[in-house]
């Protein structure tokens, strides 16, 4: 048998999840295994292998071995299942996810065993390519990264182009590519190229039953102008028609709906799917989601106080339903919570609770705390002066994120006034502002 100086460099060189520098914080894996866990097991699912792959993954970093083994076990049937075959060069990744994980149990024959497995599938399935990886394993390292975080998305998008460019025939490669290249796009102030329009419009003629794929294409044709309104309708009526998944294409189409149909539709939607499913957690999420968006961002006169106890009791449920990632949720509740006749106390209630704890955050959760703090600052308590001083905690933690340049998009606009009492120090302190990184 190796001895164990001669396993690790073996184990080192591997293509899997173990070596390919996913180093999340813990409050990020919680949220990850949600994540994956929402999008659904129904038989069909192309990346069901993929998604248990990254879910033992996740569970083994969480310190949970025994279901990162079980997980690993099922991802290496559902490719036999979705591939139709024993093997193939798309277990490359799960056998070496499974050396890593004996490795790190101290079973150092079965790790062996794993790594002779990995050897006998690469010298039976070489890649098409001598430079590079064998597609089959840049489509999985392509679907991780579109899972881990914004700054990624272009390079999972790359390594769906090489993918694709040696095995052209995958259609669902196609669709993540487009996905992940939109994703990539986001915020840019350009958005999206003739070239990637062109290639979502040939993903989504190639694969028309990914309804995930048509929602992301009319939030684009929305964003660029174009009437919408009967195919949001159309695409919903579908989508209720399918398996609850968080690859439906609900929640793409909630935002189409909420911006270029009607809130108020939206919120019907989402009702009508959760009356279907009463059980799904991920619909409680969609039908709170778009609550939220009625009655923090739409101003048009009084709220009905049964609605927002509605949204209340939705948040609440849906922080005990997601326990350790329900940071986020928290301070809507308290948004929400301050727009009610008998919660406002409890609103500044959760914040004060927040702040108590906020020195035990991950730097990315302590900036969404302040920037979400300063909002309630301004807008609730019409407190601006505490208001600035939160936007600037925010801002000087040097991670790039939503959070942080919707802060300094705000302290701009006081430096730029000529009435702000503030600005001066404001300029001062954006001029001093470090890059993200």
């Amino acid at each position: 048998m190796m001895s164990q100086t001669s396993l690790e460099p073996k184990l080192e060189a591997l293509q899997c999840h173990f070596t390919w520098d996913l180093d999340p914080s813990r409050s990020k894996l919680f949220h990850l295994r949600y994540q994956l866990e929402d999008i659904g097991t129904e038989e069909g699912n192309s990346w069901l292998g993929h998604i248990y792959n990254l879910r033992g993954y996740v569970q083994y970093k969480l310190g949970f071995i025994e279901d990162a083994q079980s997980l690993f076990n099922k991802a290496a049937e559902a490719f036999c299942q979705t591939r139709r075959a024993d093997e193939g060069p798309w277990l490359v990744v799960n056998y070496g996810n499974q050396a890593w994980l004996h490795h790190h149990l101290g079973e150092q024959a079965e790790s062996q065993a794993f790594l002779s497995k990995v050897d006998a599938l690469m010298n039976k399935y070489p890649s098409p390519s001598q430079d590079e990886l064998h597609p089959e394993i840049y489509a999985e390292k392509a679907w991780t990264l579109m899972k881990f975080s914004a700054d990624k998305k272009q390079l999972a998008a790359d390594y769906f182009q090489r993918a694709i460019r040696m095995q052209p025939d995958m259609v669902e490669w196609k669709s993540s590519h487009v996905i992940a290249l939109v994703s990539a796009s986001m915020h840019s102030n350009t958005g999206l190229d003739a070239d990637v329009w062109e290639k979502m419009r040939i993903a989504k003629e190639q694969d028309p039953e990914n309804l995930y794929l048509a929602a992301v294409y009319l939030q684009e044709c929305a964003k660029k102008g174009e009437r919408v309104e009967d195919e949001a309708r159309e695409l919903a009526r579908k989508i209720l028609m399918n398996p609850v998944s968080s690859y439906s294409g609900l929640k793409p189409l909630l935002w189409v709906y909420r911006k270029h149909v009607s809130v108020d539709e939206a919120i019907v939607l989402a009702e009508e799917a959760l009356k279907q499913h009463p059980d799904v957690r991920y619909l409680k999420r969609c039908v709170a989601f778009c609550y939220r968006s009625k009655i923090i961002f739409v101003r048009d006169g009084p709220q009905d106080q049964s609605m927002i106890d509605r949204a209340i009791s939705l948040h609440e449920e849906l922080i005990s339903i997601y326990p350790e990632s329900s940071l986020l949720r928290k301070t809507d509740l308290a948004n929400i919570s301050a727009k009610s006749n008998h919660s406002q106390a409890e609103a500044e209630q959760i914040y004060q609770d927040l702040l108590e704890r906020v020195r035990d955050l991950d730097p990315a959760d302590k900036q969404m705390v302040y920037n979400r703090y300063a909002y309630h600052l301004h807008v609730v308590l019409n407190d601006s002066r505490r208001s600035v001083r939160y936007n600037m905690r925010a801002a000087e933690i040097p991670i790039q994120s939503y959070f942080r340049q919707n802060s300094v998009t705000t302290l701009e606009k006081i430096k730029d006034s000529n009435w702000h009492q503030m600005r001066r120090e404001v300029k001062e302190f954006l001029e001093k502002l470090p890059e993200p990184q």
